[in-house]
């Protein structure tokens, strides 16, 4: 496994790779601290088999927006392919900054409807669409994701009819197909990828999600919010990357005692529970993400590590914003 990522500062748990190509025009390359494990590039499932990129768009945990983290998404691209998994806000400009161009984006995956999951989800299918994406989107996610897709789309048309006119672009909504997913099973099969939903445990919500991606070369599932969760177990079994959201307790927000401090111990899971869901799963490696609390000054990346490797003695990485595996 490959790892790119910025390089000031560097996180805990990576290899010395080089700075994502295309970051910034004119931005030289950076290394990155080395991890005693080592890191090796997987092996395809079979001769010829493309390579899957797994890049953390935003790592930030909770609905406001913080100085360090950008909120939750992150991609997998597959020669020119992109599947977004969560919409967290400003997750265009970060694609941009990964160097991913958004006409690539052919699916999008929602976990759940909370605001730092779904508040780019609108307008990064409006700025693709204006970054020449004139191919087919199909997008999943708990319902009303099919009402709240057609919601923004009407909120949108009168640029949507101007750029149309005086840009030349093809209609945006005949191109975007939103699908409301009300059970776990496979949800999607192409000749890259198998997506398989779970529905995990976030209290509050009708319905919330973890996905996994069986691609070529690898299987990366994703836990999305949720308490520490069987589903989550089943879901990643044998994968090679589980990207697992993640609890502080001795940080966790909100007074002791407080409704918020309820909602956040009951919603989310810890980093030692992680690690015991990652060793549970039987996963190779675990990844860090979704942060709460959410900046990076909050808790260093040697207090997220000593948590999770409670339970968890195969590879862990602090997730940080643009890394890529």
């Amino acid at each position: 496994m490959s790892i790119s990522e910025p390089a000031n500062p560097p996180p805990a748990g990576c290899s010395r790779r080089t700075f994502l190509a295309g970051l910034l025009a004119g931005v030289a390359a950076a290394q990155v601290r080395g991890q005693s494990e080592g890191i090796t590039v997987p092996q395809p499932a079979h001769a010829g088999a493309p390579r899957s990129r797994l890049i953390l768009l935003g790592t930030g945990g909770g609905p406001t927006p913080k100085k360090t983290r950008a909120m939750t998404a992150q991609a997998i691209v597959i020669g020119d392919r992109t599947y977004v998994i969560d919409c967290g806000d400003g997750v265009g400009r970060q694609m941009a900054l990964a160097g991913i161009p958004l006409k690539t984006i052919r699916h999008i995956f929602v976990t759940h409807l909370h605001s730092d999951h779904v508040a780019g989800y609108g307008p990064l299918l409006l700025l693709a669409w204006g970054s020449e994406l004139f191919t087919r989107v199909d997008t999943w996610g708990p319902p009303p994701l099919s009402r709240s897709t057609q919601l923004y789309l009407e909120a949108n048309e009168t640029d949507l009819r101007v750029r149309e006119r005086d840009e030349g672009r093809p209609p945006l909504p005949p191109l975007v197909h939103a699908h409301d997913i009300v059970a776990a099973g496979t949800v999607l099969k192409d000749d890259l990828v198998t997506v398989t939903a779970g529905v995990v445990d976030h209290p509050l919500l009708p319905l919330a999600l973890g996905y996994r991606f069986d691609c070529p070369d690898r299987s990366i599932a994703f836990s999305g919010d949720t308490h520490q969760s069987d589903a989550v177990v089943a879901l990643a079994k044998d994968a090679d990357v589980l990207v697992h959201e993640v609890l502080y307790v001795p940080k966790a927000p909100g007074a002791p005692g407080s409704a918020l401090r309820t909602h956040i111990m009951n919603s989310h899971t810890s980093a030692e529970e992680a690690g015991r869901v990652a060793a549970r799963a039987g996963v190779k490696t675990l990844v860090l993400s979704h942060f709460v609390p959410g900046e990076t000054t909050a808790v260093s990346d040697e207090e997220w590590l000593a948590a999770a490797r409670t339970h968890f003695t195969g590879r862990i990485i602090v997730g940080r914003d643009l890394m890529e595996m």
